[in-house]
């Protein structure tokens, strides 16, 4: 179940409960909505274009009959995507009234004949009704307002999202009431007066009106595409033709900032990756998942709300020329009900490919009076200069030379055992992650790869000589995804080594992106495109790594469960099977008795560091205070809970400093490298 953070709410939220006024009655007929008349003008109802209906039908095909999975688009998903595209514009059902969704239920079985046949309708009536809903509520803020708040009361709002559409003027009136107490009261808290609340409220409002009266009929045909394709699953969507155009440009662009990808969820601007070797990788403060609340320019003493903005419009705010710094409000993607915002500042700058690459070091480490030297690799992504490649450079980069070249040096160098350290490695090239296997085994299969049409392909080894046969480590965290887990897992299938750290993402699926205009030849018009799921990995053991990802050996304390960040938190993943195993002749240089034996030394060590007991209780912390059901409306218990939050981020940041002052202490990394230099004592 999703939470609401009601320190900093989304937009949408603040914008929500609003009682229709006297004048408009809040269950407008729906033919008084659908008469709206200019597609360009802010009270107008907009209109599919000609070539939408081509778009419409030809998308419905191609999902039906190329789409990885056996499902088709029938009655059944008809009613996914018909909540689908209602939750897209209000999954905090703050627009909608639940007499507005009775209406719409005609179309909720019809909609799949309707898409094959090019018939796009609903989307835009639905659109017009949200737009008639919005301007209702937008009336009502003032009057709202100006009835004023009672904070000495004991009274609560639910922390979790409605399962049900309100049905009633009572109901929306007492939800949007305690909704607007709590924003209210997080500014009070915060030191504005009542004439301050007010108006930054109202500007909000202001804000996002504009945002909205900008919608047009191309943005509603993709929001409606978006919700047709993820009804399959959350890795397959559509891009219009003008976000299609833009996409290589936007992220180039991005990587000129930030170093970051962003996309709009729950109305927050989220980190959807943090590119390796970019600024925001290299503050370690930012995290996929994390939100942007606010930004502000290196000058600027005032934070801008973008909570509730389009991607693109954000984007433009936090890109900015290199050297510059950007001032962001994040709410990390473990932020608990009460949590407060905190403040990252970047400095923007290009990212060069050098500083992806693969990068070492010796660390030394003692067990049991003796010593060891442990090389560290660090892997940031599975990259490959493919158009290096497709000129012909010999040697381009490629994360298989780089590890060889360090794994050389750190033979020299005479390392008593090695640690790859995978976290936050979001994948990358799946050919770079396969030959990457292959300096660690001698020769054999890495992954199998499950097409649409059940054909399996399995990618081997494509080197029959070994690099490395010494004592072997992976970390690997809940952000390691997709590449990563097929390296992770094929190194544990072959017991060639083990894995340290938070279960991984869960990210199984392969996608190709898809031209439209490829399939209609008759038109001059530019037609979007569709990011579609083909294929699915599987592990050498036939396990898919979708959902479960990659189990490490020795498993680390984490604030993220597989239900709340990964693949299994998204809607509509496709599930997790198995095939058949694949030969392969595993190497056995870790059992059973090994991995039994490094995590009883592992908790023994955990129960008397006071580092480590310390992350962990801070680990524990997140996680009770983000089951809360209920937050307080009355200030004085409100102060004491941001007290409390407050307090515990003032002594995070302290003990941040202190490992800094300590040489950025790494306490997961430190115990990796223990694990490591127990088995490398008991192996030898």
């Amino acid at each position: 179940m999703k939470k609401l953070i009601f320190f900093i709410l989304p937009i949408c939220l603040i914008l929500g409960f609003v009682l229709a006024n006297e004048h408009t009655p809040l269950h407008a007929p729906l033919q008084d909505v659908l008469s709206l008349q200019s597609s360009n003008d802010s009270t107008g109802m907009l209109k599919p274009k000609e070539e939408h209906y081509k778009e419409a039908a030809l998308i419905a095909a191609i999902l039906n009959q190329h789409h990885y999975s056996d499902i088709e688009l029938n009655d059944s998903l008809s009613s996914i995507v018909f909540d689908e595209y209602l939750e897209s514009y209000d999954s905090y059902h703050i627009y909608f009234t639940k007499g507005d969704v009775t209406q719409l239920e005609k179309y909720r079985y019809e909609l799949d004949d309707l898409l094959l046949n090019g018939d796009v309708s609903f989307a835009y009536e639905t659109f017009a009704i949200f737009h008639e809903r919005f301007k209702q509520r937008m009336a009502e803020i003032k009057p709202m307002l100006a009835k004023g708040f009672d904070f000495t009361i004991d009274e609560y709002m639910d922390a979790e999202l409605p399962e049900i559409w309100y049905s009633t003027d009572e109901e929306i009136q007492e939800a949007w009431r305690k909704l607007l107490k709590s924003q209210a009261l997080s500014m009070k808290l915060a030191g504005k007066s009542p004439e301050d609340i007010d108006e930054t409220i109202l500007k909000r409002y202001e804000r996002y009106q504009n945002l909205i009266s900008k919608y047009n009929s191309e943005d509603v045909f993709q929001s409606y595409m978006n919700a047709v394709a993820g009804s399959f699953d959350p890795h397959t969507s559509y891009f219009s033709p003008i976000s299609a155009e833009n996409f290589e440009i936007n992220m180039s662009l991005s990587l000129e900032g930030i170093g970051a990808r962003l996309y709009s969820k729950d109305d927050y601007i989220t980190f959807s990756e943090i590119i390796p070797g970019g600024p925001a990788f290299k503050s370690k403060k930012l995290f996929e998942g994390d939100r942007i609340v606010g930004v502000a320019q290196e000058e600027d003493t005032a934070f801008v709300n973008i909570v509730g903005w389009r991607t693109d419009d954000a984007v433009q705010l936090i890109r900015g020329p290199k050297d510059s710094k950007v001032k962001l409000q994040i709410l990390h993607a473990d932020a608990t009900v009460g949590s407060v915002p905190v403040e990252v500042v970047i400095v923007r700058d290009k990212i060069k490919l050098e500083e992806q690459a693969a990068t070492k070091k010796i660390v030394p480490v003692e067990y049991k009076n003796s010593k060891y030297n442990i090389g560290i690799i660090n892997i940031p992504s599975f990259y490959r200069n493919f158009e290096a490649q497709r000129q012909g450079v010999k040697d381009f980069e490629s994360t298989q030379r780089d590890v060889k070249r360090i794994l050389n040096e750190l033979k020299a160098e005479k390392v008593d055992g090695i640690l790859i350290d995978l976290r936050r490695n979001g994948g990358g090239s799946l050919q770079e992650a396969i030959e990457l296997t292959g300096l660690f085994i001698p020769s054999g299969p890495v992954v199998q790869v499950r097409n649409a049409d059940g054909s399996i392909d399995v990618g081997e080894d494509p080197d029959p000589g070994i690099i490395y046969d010494g004592p072997l480590a992976v970390m690997v965290d809940r952000f390691s995804a997709s590449a990563s887990e097929i390296f992770a897992g094929a190194i544990q299938d072959y017991n060639r080594g083990v894995i340290i750290g938070e279960q991984t993402f869960g990210k199984g699926t392969v996608q190709n992106l898809i031209a439209l205009e490829r399939f209609i030849q008759d038109t001059d018009v530019k037609l979007g495109q569709l990011k579609l799921t083909l294929a699915k990995y599987y592990r050498i053991n036939g396990s898919s790594t979708q959902h479960l990802g990659v189990n490490p050996d020795v498993s680390f304390p984490s604030p993220f469960s597989a239900e709340e960040y990964g693949e299994s938190a998204q809607p509509n993943a496709l599930p997790w099977d198995q095939i058949k195993s694949t030969s392969y002749q595993p190497l056995n240089l870790v059992d059973k008795k090994i991995i039994a034996q490094l995590n009883l030394s592992h908790q023994e060590r955990r129960s008397k560091n006071e580092e480590l007991q310390e992350l962990i209780e801070s680990i524990n912390y997140i996680k009770e205070n983000r089951d809360k059901e209920k937050i307080s409306l009355n200030e004085a218990v409100r102060k004491k809970e941001i007290e409390e939050e407050e307090a515990r981020q003032k002594k995070l940041r302290a003990d941040e400093e202190e490992d800094e002052e300590k040489d950025d202490t790494d306490l997961y990394l430190d115990e990796g490298t223990r694990i490591l230099a127990e088995m490398i004592s008991n192996v030898g």
